[in-house]
């Protein structure tokens, strides 16, 4: 990282818990981008014809699709909104394919991803973008009306590429206009990947960092000792992908697998009922509220 904000901001190395990788899969080399284990590996080990994501309407990205616009938005952050590794980047979507493009996007470039709900306001934006010293943001055009309305207590908030918007300048246009290669960032395994932020039910959110092998730890325990999908699963649920319960459940754990994910942009169970009946769904993520529900 160019940008040493997250590391500076950890605790002193003293202090940190002993972290124990002693299990064969986890013992994961120094140098580690988890958009090159879960993506770029998946193509080159043949997955590139795979399924990955499924959108109510008919949509279908392959994985070779997926890394090719990955690649693109990539390109378009470091060439066109001079972003440099480390740099944070403030991700504003429903669940959709392009929110998972642009997530891959962000680390493939060497940045820090920062969800935000697609139902926060402008206060909550501006705690978070205030706190993780936000740079960039990536957004639904849907969605962009209350980050404009912080946009001005966000002073370190310089630049906000939209998609879905069908202006010139949209992050679309943009990244069809880019090649569909990209050289990721050789990050450091515990190098920063996302700031995770909490829901502010107790006072202001906070936020959690998490290293690239996290990443990949977290795909690489649970999932495979409890959870046991296979290939052929079509995972889907409710949360939210700046959840980390969504961002696992519903892209990084049926990555890892060579599985594919049906992202639901409306995540109540009216319409995610429906969703898993029509596509064969066979995971589901989702809350305790929402399965009596269903």
């Amino acid at each position: 990282h160019l940008d040493t904000f997250a590391r500076d901001n950890l605790p002193p190395r003293e202090q940190w818990p002993e972290f124990l990788f002693e299990l064969p899969e986890l013992r994961y080399p120094q140098r580690l981008n988890c958009a090159t284990a879960l993506l770029d590996r998946a193509v080159e080990r043949g997955w590139g014809g795979r399924t990955v994501i499924v959108a109510p309407g008919g949509l279908r990205w392959t994985y070779a699709d997926l890394l090719d616009r990955a690649n693109r938005i990539a390109r378009v952050l470091v060439e066109d909104l001079g972003f440099v590794p480390g740099n944070r980047v403030l991700l504003r979507a429903p669940n959709s394919p392009m929110h998972a493009a642009c997530w891959f996007a962000v680390m493939k470039a060497g940045g820090i991803a920062v969800g935000t709900m697609p139902l926060l306001r402008a206060k909550e934006l501006t705690d978070i973008v205030t706190k993780a010293q936000v740079s960039h943001a990536l957004c639904d055009a849907r969605l962009a009306e209350e980050l404009d309305a912080a946009r001005p207590n966000c002073p370190m908030l310089t630049t906000v590429a939209l998609f879905g918007s069908g202006e010139p300048e949209d992050l679309d246009t943009r990244a069809g206009g880019k090649p569909p290669t990209f050289a990721n960032v050789d990050t450091a395994a515990d190098d920063t990947a996302l700031i995770a932020f909490t829901s502010g039910t107790t006072g202001k959110p906070k936020g959690t960092m998490h290293f690239h092998r996290d990443v990949m730890a977290a795909c690489d325990c649970w999932p495979r000792s409890t959870l046991r999908a296979t290939p052929d699963d079509l995972f889907t649920g409710s949360p939210p992908l700046a959840f980390t319960f969504g961002l696992g459940g519903l892209l990084l754990f049926p990555l890892s697998i060579g599985a594919a994910t049906l992202l639901v942009e409306r995540p109540a169970p009216e319409f995610v009922l429906p969703a898993i009946e029509k596509y064969r769904a066979t995971v589901l993520f989702t809350a305790p509220t929402s399965y009596r529900a269903m």
